[in-house]
């Protein structure tokens, strides 16, 4: 019950007394007053109270959310529910000198709410101005109809952004995104491969690899635990550029189908340059054929995915293995006279007369001879020799595509297929497999692996159904000085007569194979020319393997194909070409000595036969 500020009692004594009772109503309205404040006050430290409470426990839990962050590994955000999370950001990609092969750059995607639109067909029709390849009609059935969103495109460039919003309609709408940019264009397009967009939104979209490296390290590119670091990779960006120039020179003017090459550090295994053509660009990546011949599409890797019966450059191995297992020596006296086996007749394209020397079997390219080596050596162990180096499995390469390139092997591997694999046909394998095998032979005989990974780099794990470990000893290093001996006299006074380039001391091995036809048999005049090479010989660094497909040299009296007369020269001109770039010094002319033999030229003119 509250206390009346006038009570009876007290107001009848003080006017008893003579006193005003107006003072007691004042000192019960002070009284009253002071109850209520000291209520109020109470009430709101109350409440101060609680919210101190809460607030600090706000922050506790802010704090042990922050802290659990800190601790916790850094993973890529995952998508859920209906509203998913996109992550737009992906690594640059650079070369071996850090410059830019792939990127991202920060454009815009256009689309529409045609509830805000104020004219949808005078828009359409001022959007086709823009955009020639919207189809009219359908926008008009999307921006008249009941939609309320349309994608109009997903990727624009400044210039049309602004034409866009020239227009004015309130329909029109940006939204923000990143876009995959290869700046140097069709340069390395096979080993970028390319980018698509993934999970997409109005302010954001995902970007996908979907061919060669970009597919292969998606993850790696997308993952923010690397903090935007760059992938490196082992190509060099002019020597890259240098090496497509002089490949497709070469393919204009051999008439070829298609070139590919493969220049790769002899002790790492680092791809320096891998081109195939013909190519594409990867900001406008083609679709992919869905018939006929595959090697028809430029999205076709020949360096990797072409899988080809490579010729003579197989009898390097045949005569590795046989010095390798003590059958012969270089100078070893083989008979060469043609002879008929399972029915078919061995011969060569020239008579080189009853018998040649191992080292001369290299450098005539002689078939009957090396058929006779290889019957030296017997099926299983061939077979066993050239699986530890890599050519009966796909190449490590870390490409998306590698795995493609399985080499297509004969059923059964007899003493017939034997005999036809040592001189080049019978086993189809790409010029990735006969690069890594020739840096392995230049390499003093330790294995080499064929990668696209900058030392230091993320490179991926190598299973071991790839031939010997890397670093193995497949072949003496007393072997394979001999081999390179013999494949310098090859340059020098042999079937690649003009790969010899001055001052940078070349070896290689020539091969032209017929090329099988699809029905059945092979082509009469198809061919399939290569050169396989090792710079400098004295002290091996880079090896060159450079294939034409379907070339034909037309500059004399009769069509020539033969990779003496084709890709000889073309490989010639490449090395000129990059050796340069590459920080090769041309050396004084010197007599040509390895291991102990000397090598004198004489006038090799390319005729022989591959």
């Amino acid at each position: 019950m509250r206390t009346p500020l006038r009570p009876l009692a007290r107001i009848l004594k003080a006017r008893e007394r003579g006193e005003n009772p107006d003072a007691i109503e004042r000192e019960n309205r002070r009284l009253r007053g002071e109850a209520s404040r000291d209520h109020a006050r109470q009430r709101a430290e109350g409440r101060l109270l609680v919210m101190s409470v809460l607030f600090l426990a706000a922050f506790m839990t802010v704090g042990l959310r922050m802290g659990s962050f800190a601790a916790a590994r850094p993973e890529e955000p995952q998508t859920d529910g209906a509203a998913p999370v996109i992550y737009s950001q992906r690594a640059d990609i650079v070369d071996d000198k850090g410059r830019v092969l792939a990127t991202n750059l920060l454009t815009h995607a256009l689309y529409a709410q045609p509830p805000l639109m104020i004219d949808p067909v005078g828009t359409v029709d001022k959007l086709v101005k823009i955009f020639p390849d919207l189809d009219r009609d359908r926008l008009i059935k999307d921006f008249t109809g009941g939609r309320k969103f349309v994608w109009i495109k997903k990727r624009i460039s400044p210039e049309q952004m602004q034409a866009v919003h020239d227009i004015g309609d309130p329909g029109l709408l940006f939204g923000p995104r990143e876009m995959r940019l290869y700046p140097n264009g069709h340069l390395a397009a096979h080993v970028l491969g390319g980018a698509r967009y993934g999970t997409e939104g109005v302010n954001s979209a995902e970007i996908l690899g979907v061919a060669g490296i970009e597919k292969e390290y998606d993850k790696w590119l997308r993952d923010p635990a690397n903090d935007g670091k760059p992938l490196k990779l082992s190509l060099d960006l002019t020597v890259q550029a240098a090496m497509e120039d002089v490949l497709a020179g070469g393919m204009k003017l051999m008439n070829a189908k298609g070139a590919t090459a493969v220049l790769m550090r002899v002790k790492t295994g680092e791809i320096v340059s891998m081109a195939s053509l013909p190519d594409f660009d990867p900001n406008d990546r083609p679709a992919p054929l869905l018939k006929g011949d595959p090697s028809d599409s430029p999205l076709f890797n020949r360096a990797v995915q072409g899988m080809y019966e490579l010729g003579s450059t197989f009898k390097i191995f045949a005569v590795s293995q046989a010095l390798q297992m003590g059958l012969v020596t270089p100078d070893t006296q083989i008979d060469t006279q043609p002879f008929r086996f399972g029915g078919f007749t061995i011969h060569d394209f020239h008579n080189y007369g009853k018998t040649l020397s191992v080292t001369n079997i290299i450098v005539h390219s002689s078939n009957i001879g090396t058929a006779r080596i290889v019957q030296k050596i017997g099926p299983e162990a061939q077979r066993e020799f050239l699986g530890k180096l890599g050519l009966l499995e796909p190449t490590p390469v870390e490409l998306i595509e590698a795995p493609t390139g399985r080499p297509i092997l004969p059923k059964p591997w007899s003493e017939m297929a034997s005999m036809t694999i040592g001189y080049g046909h019978g086993l189809a394998d790409s010029p990735l497999h006969l690069a890594a095998a020739y840096a392995t032979m230049a390499n003093d005989g330790r294995r080499v692996l064929p990668t696209l990974i900058a030392q230091g780099g993320p490179r991926r794990p190598v299973k071991q159904e790839y031939g010997a470990p890397e670093g193995a000893q497949v072949i003496r290093p007393d072997v394979a000085r001999k081999v390179l001996a013999m494949m310098r006299a090859v340059v020098t006074r042999g079937t690649a007569s003009y790969g010899n380039v001055e001052g940078y001391q070349v070896a290689a091995k020539t091969g032209t194979a017929d090329k099988p036809n699809p029905q059945g048999g092979y082509y009469d005049k198809k061919v399939i020319s290569t050169f396989a090479g090792i710079f400098p010989v004295t002290n091996p660094q880079y090896v060159l393997i450079l294939t034409l497909d379907e070339p034909s040299d037309t500059s004399g009296k009769i069509p020539r194909r033969t990779a003496g007369w084709t890709a000889v020269p073309v490989a010639a001109e490449a090395i000129r070409r990059v050796a340069p770039l590459l920080g090769l010094r041309p050396e004084a002319k010197t007599p040509d000595v390895l291991d102990g033999i000397q090598l004198v030229k004489s006038s090799g003119d390319g005729k022989d036969d591959e």
